[in-house]
């Protein structure tokens, strides 16, 4: 008897098991992704784009991300929007013996800003200019009554805020009442020095005290804040008072990072406040907004630089890495937020809170208005109506000033295309 026989058979056998295992090998790098989302990351190749769908965000994508949220706005009642009249720059809303309360910049001016180059000692160069502090209560954060009188009106001549005092952060530190704000002398805007100075009070109804010098200054020459400290915004975090602003440099061009955002700490609300040696420790946004999130610090950061329109994180509050990409942020946005001064490693997040709207979409010489956002930012709250995407936007929204083409950009624009489009390639 040959022995080619079983050895053929064998090698038969051999070869069947080879295209069995083949086959298998090939549905398995060819398995499609399923329909439903797996809670797990699957065990079978998938691209960068789906293993970052876990790595870095969550298989339920922004319905699953505490710190995902869309805004939607309201207007407020209660404020009389005189000509003349203009609001902006809320802080955090506060509740004492069941009132909410809420401070912001106040102008009212005879007269609208016409630019730095005009303004004068009663007409206003910006919309921020000649300004006061001001304080309003409600009963159901919709409706709201304005103080007769600012709560805390410009120091006198020559003292740091005697042009304008504005954008307040409000701080609640044992059963004392801080407002931090910016201060000019002897103008505001463009190349204008602006430290940050407090006023206190055992009340939020006042009277409020100046403390005597300012509490925050610009940094060192040729450093990234070494002009202005804007948009001060305290929380109290592992035990200390923490102010977060944004920073100006005195140079101008592109060379020069305009806004980054900082933070200097302190034990006590009077200071001495020491910035982070980590300082700026965000790279983008225009007005502050952190808040308490777990045992860390969360900001929204809006309008501005290559990190814009995100809500990014921190545990130790100053190495904040991005959570979520956020469309129609609130500008300047003042949160509800019961828990900013607690301390206790539990922030809870928020879903409501004031912001300020440009009345005709325009900028620094332009009036502005107080508005409500309401929003999902909250461990406490969960609604699927605030965590959709795909947001569709009317034909006005689309043609607004500030989005349409405008008629000098377009001629420009149809000009250069004349150079630049070329015939298309038929192979």
């Amino acid at each position: 008897m040959s022995i080619e026989g079983p050895i053929m058979k064998k090698r038969f056998h051999l070869l069947c098991l080879v295209m069995v295992i083949t086959k298998f090998s090939s549905a398995l790098a060819q398995q499609a992704f399923p329909a439903k989302i797996p809670e797990d990351k699957p065990n079978f190749p998938i691209s960068r784009a789906m293993e970052r769908l876990y790595d870095v965000w969550n298989p339920h994508e922004d319905r699953g991300n505490e710190l995902f949220s869309n805004f939607k706005y309201t207007p407020l009642k209660g404020f009389n929007n005189n000509t003349g009249a203009s609001r902006r720059d809320p802080t955090k809303v506060i509740k004492v013996d069941g009132r909410y309360h809420v401070w912001y910049t106040g102008r009212f001016t005879k007269e609208q800003p016409q630019g730095l180059k005009k303004a004068t000692s009663t007409k206003p160069g910006t919309d921020w200019d000649l300004a006061d502090i001001w304080h309003a209560t409600s009963l159901d954060g919709i409706t709201w009554v304005e103080d007769l009188e600012p709560a805390v009106v410009r120091p006198p001549k020559p003292e740091a805020g005697y042009r304008s005092i504005c954008t307040p952060g409000i701080l609640v530190w044992e059963k004392k009442y801080y407002l931090y704000f910016q201060a000019y002398a002897p103008m505001v805007g463009g190349q204008a020095y602006c430290p940050v100075r407090v006023a206190h009070a055992d009340s939020p109804h006042g009277p409020w005290t100046h403390h005597p010098k300012p509490v925050i200054l610009p940094g060192p020459d040729g450093s990234w804040n070494n002009i202005k400290i804007n948009d001060p915004c305290p929380i109290v975090h592992n035990g200390k008072v923490a102010i977060y602003y944004k920073g100006a440099p005195i140079e101008r061009g592109h060379d020069y990072m305009i806004r980054f955002q900082g933070v200097s700490f302190s034990k006590h609300p009077l200071g001495p406040f020491e910035p982070s040696p980590l300082n700026p420790v965000i790279n983008s946004g225009h007005e502050t907004c952190f808040f308490p999130w777990k045992q860390g610090v969360a900001a929204i950061v809006a309008l501005d630089g290559p990190e814009k329109n995100t809500v990014q994180w921190s545990e130790d509050g100053e190495n904040f890495e991005i959570q979520s990409l956020i469309q129609v942020p609130p500008i300047a946005p003042g949160p509800y937020c019961p828990d900013a001064f607690r301390g206790d490693g539990d922030g809870r997040g928020f879903t409501w809170g004031l912001c300020h709207i440009n009345i005709d979409g325009g900028g620094a010489a332009k009036p502005s208005v107080l508005a409500r956002f309401d929003c999902d930012l909250s461990l406490d709250h969960h609604s699927l109506a605030l965590k959709r995407n795909n947001l569709r936007f009317d034909r006005a929204t689309y043609l607004q000033k500030n989005i349409a083409l405008n008629h000098n950009l377009k001629k420009l624009i149809l000009k250069q295309q004349k150079h630049i489009d070329r015939q298309t390639i038929i192979k």
